[in-house]
């Protein structure tokens, strides 16, 4: 880094630079060599922040990174630069660099159709090839459209690529998104079948015509799950979870026969999660789903849902409350970490045993806890 540490003498320049090129030298003063100080080929200067009132030696190029704050550029860049003045300093130097390029745009000369570069082409051809062209006064690579890049179409791909990658940002779409199977199956069935024209549902059909369609599709695959509650009966199953916004939710399922689906979920924001609330939620699912063919209710084992229990069995009491077998189990093992002497494992272990004869007895305890693996804890 060179940093001087002499003072200021008198404005000079060992290079002329043009302000409208370098706009940020306003904002030093030059200044002469320090004793005792070498100056390095290349037409560094000496200069002054108006800022911190630092001396350093350098260009153009340090004097930008100094003041922009650009790290890894041999300079400290200057802490007493406002975030305004550094903004509109930033600005400044971004319309320079903008009217650089829209004038080399404008001294290009165009190469013919069929010529140029292909980007990320794998079929390119390789540096060294003896076919080049001149512009701009430098030797320039030119390529032809091989018959395989005609056959794969990469021009055409590397544009669709580009027109997806902006349909996700400016949409704000999750980039997770793209692992949906919807979402690649539409575009595999679109390159698949030729279809002239065609044009994406917009805006008014995916709201009304389209969505009314799937919900019909969605109740015809259901069904057959609704009508063997009639025969078989179902068991409500509940659980609150946290979604990504830490809104509380309350996820209402229905089990029978192995065969799950979702009722609801509730939001519990702001709502005092008692007894009384939370019997009053299962009894809108009883309700809902019909009290007549609901056998059980089961739930985790927290002590407001073992009060809750008491209310929904006494206004249905052929409706009995089961506790979530995978809970209990995890209590107990909570309990097995946790013991600290010989005595009290051994009566965890004695409890662990009477458990699993239990489970082993009645198996119908566990009918609903595989279909419950890949959707959560219940």
């Amino acid at each position: 880094m060179d940093e001087v540490t002499s003072t200021e003498t008198s404005t000079s320049s060992n290079q002329e630079v043009s302000n409208d090129e370098s706009p940020l030298w306003q904002y030093v003063t030059k200044v002469e060599k320090p004793a005792g100080a070498t100056v390095k080929s290349g037409g560094n200067t000496y200069f002054k922040c108006n800022y911190c009132s630092v001396v350093y030696m350098g260009s153009y190029s340090r004097v930008k990174a100094h003041l922009l704050k650009i790290s890894n550029q041999g300079i400290k860049p200057c802490h007493k630069v406002t975030l305004s003045h550094r903004l509109e300093m930033q600005r400044m130097h971004d319309q320079v660099e903008n009217d650089k390029l829209e004038g080399e745009r404008r001294n290009q000369i165009p190469l013919p159709p069929g010529y140029g570069p292909i980007p990320i082409s794998p079929f390119r051809r390789q540096e060294g090839s003896d076919s080049t062209n001149l512009v701009n006064g430098k030797r320039r690579k030119v390529t032809v459209n091989s018959s395989l890049e005609i056959a794969f179409q990469n021009n055409a791909r590397h544009d669709l690529d580009s027109k997806i990658a902006k349909m996700f940002y400016i949409g704000g779409l999750l980039f997770n998104f793209a692992r949906n199977p919807y979402y690649r199956s539409s575009y595999t069935y679109a390159a698949t079948y030729s279809i002239p024209s065609y044009v994406p549902p917009r805006y008014n059909a995916l709201r009304t015509a389209l969505l009314q369609k799937e919900r019909a599709h969605v109740e015809r695959l259901l069904k057959p799950i609704k009508d063997f509650r009639l025969e078989n009966g179902v068991s409500i199953v509940s659980d609150e979870w946290l979604d990504p916004q830490r809104r509380p939710l309350i996820n209402i399922m229905a089990v029978s026969d192995g065969s799950l689906m979702f009722i609801k979920a509730i939001d519990g924001s702001g709502e005092f999660k008692d007894k009384h609330y939370i019997a009053g939620v299962l009894k809108d699912a009883i309700k809902e789903i019909g009290h007549e063919k609901v056998v059980q209710v089961i739930t985790d084992n927290a002590s407001v849902m073992k009060s809750a229990r008491a209310l929904i069995e006494g206004e249905y009491p052929i409706i009995f409350w089961t506790p979530c077998v995978i809970h209990t189990l995890n209590l107990a093992l909570k309990n097995i970490c946790a013991a600290k002497t010989l005595k009290r494992m051994k009566l965890h272990m004695m409890n662990v045993v009477g458990l699993r004869v239990l489970l082993m007895m009645h198996p119908s305890y566990v009918f609903y806890h595989e279909p419950f693996n890949e959707v959560g804890n219940v």
